[in-house]
């Protein structure tokens, strides 16, 4: 009869079977790291078009683009550094377990599991895993909210002005972000003829706008 009831699995077994959807968790990470470092090169040439046709929105549009993406990047490599910290406590657990012959409750698993159920890429794995963790009494039963999905809506609208200056700056050597005023307000006469193409790079923008959203979702 194991930690779990007649038929469940021994808690030694329990264990080992949670350190390997946590390292398959970090796996998926960092593909989804990849994903969005190689849109990210997308809009930043996309960026780069729009300054040289003096298109200044777009190229402000974009920017907020670029820090969206950098931030989801951030945030994947902590929950990175959380997973890797539970996968640790793991191995003690195992030793512990070895010793006492039982597992023991963690408040620092439990912090960590509490951040990472938010985290939407992982949070219907980690719900899971915390349920578990809550039946093998490692970790004490959470709220309800903190099952929710990560909502970082508001913190896309409250995006703050002087990174996007930062990368504008950046990505247009100066001709934008800090020093907007390099760049005309009005395009060239002769630039009004290629107003198809720039609606068809609209399109495109659009169609990368959507790319972005879908991967951070």
């Amino acid at each position: 009869m194991g930690l779990f009831g007649k038929n469940e699995k021994p808690a030694k077994d329990q264990v080992r079977e949670w350190t390997s959807k946590l390292r398959k968790e970090s796996f998926q990470l960092d593909r989804q790291i990849r994903a969005i470092q190689r849109e990210e090169d997308k809009v930043k040439k996309t960026l780069k078009d729009a300054a040289k046709r003096g298109d200044t929105d777009v190229c402000k549009v974009l920017a907020k683009e670029i820090v969206r993406a950098r931030k989801a990047i951030n945030r994947i490599y902590t929950s990175k550094a959380q997973i890797n910290s539970v996968q640790m406590s793991m191995n003690h657990q195992l030793a512990t377990l070895r010793v006492a012959g039982s597992l023991e409750k963690s408040t620092e698993v439990m912090k960590f599991m509490q951040n990472l159920v938010k985290i939407p890429e992982i949070s219907k794995t980690m719900q899971e895993m915390s349920k578990e963790m809550m039946k093998a009494g490692i970790i004490e039963e959470m709220m309800e909210d903190t099952f929710e999905s990560l909502d970082d809506q508001e913190e896309l609208e409250e995006e703050a002005q002087q990174e996007v200056d930062k990368v504008l700056w950046e990505l247009t050597a100066g001709q934008l972000g800090t020093a907007p005023a390099a760049v005309s307000e009005t395009l060239p006469e002769t630039e009004v003829e290629g107003a198809t193409a720039t609606t068809s790079k609209s399109e495109d923008f659009a169609d990368m706008q959507e790319r972005l959203e879908a991967l951070r979702s």
